[in-house]
């Protein structure tokens, strides 16, 4: 079993509504404005649902993983709710930011150590993050645009910055 399989992550068809809030999220109005209010959010409705249930599931019909990595500067443990991209039997997480300009500390701590946690629905596993291939970069985001409409925009708007996309997989017992 990989990953995807051991979270029982999945993503699942979005509704007429879910894809209707999805494309006002991917605009760049939509955008700016969830990027700010999301994250407050979805803990909320986190922790209100015991970790069933998600804003962005909610809302957008996409599954949030919450991914814990290691602050490059304060070492302390940083958690970001993140849609992850179901690759193979594993997963891929790319760094769009919302289409921001700036790369999110996420990606910077998963560089500095690889070493991480991803939670779903109250399963959590450690991994081990590398950054994806050119080839898997292209797989991962030509699979990102069935998940969500929002990232082939998003990478649209990045500029003055790198596109980090990397693969997750369970730390080898």
């Amino acid at each position: 079993m990989g990953l995807a399989e051991d979270l029982d992550y999945r993503v699942r068809p979005a509704t007429a509504v879910q894809r209707a809030a999805q494309a006002v999220v991917a605009s760049r109005a939509g955008s700016r404005v969830v990027s700010r209010m999301l994250p407050p959010l979805d803990t909320c409705v986190q922790r209100l649902t015991r970790h069933r249930h998600s804003a962005p599931s909610l809302i957008v019909g996409l599954p949030v993983l919450d991914v814990t990595t290691t602050g490059r500067r304060s070492g302390l443990p940083r958690t970001s709710h993140l849609i992850a991209i179901p690759y193979g039997s594993t997963l891929a997480l790319i760094g769009t930011n919302f289409g921001r300009r700036e790369t999110p500390a996420w990606v910077l701590n998963l560089e500095a150590q690889p070493r991480a946690t991803v939670s779903y629905r109250g399963t959590t596993v450690e991994v081990v993050a590398r950054p994806a291939t050119d080839e898997e970069m292209t797989e991962v985001l030509t699979l990102s645009e069935r998940v969500y409409v929002g990232y082939r925009r998003y990478q649209d708007r990045i500029t003055g910055r790198r596109l980090r996309v990397f693969v997750v997989e369970p730390v080898p017992r």
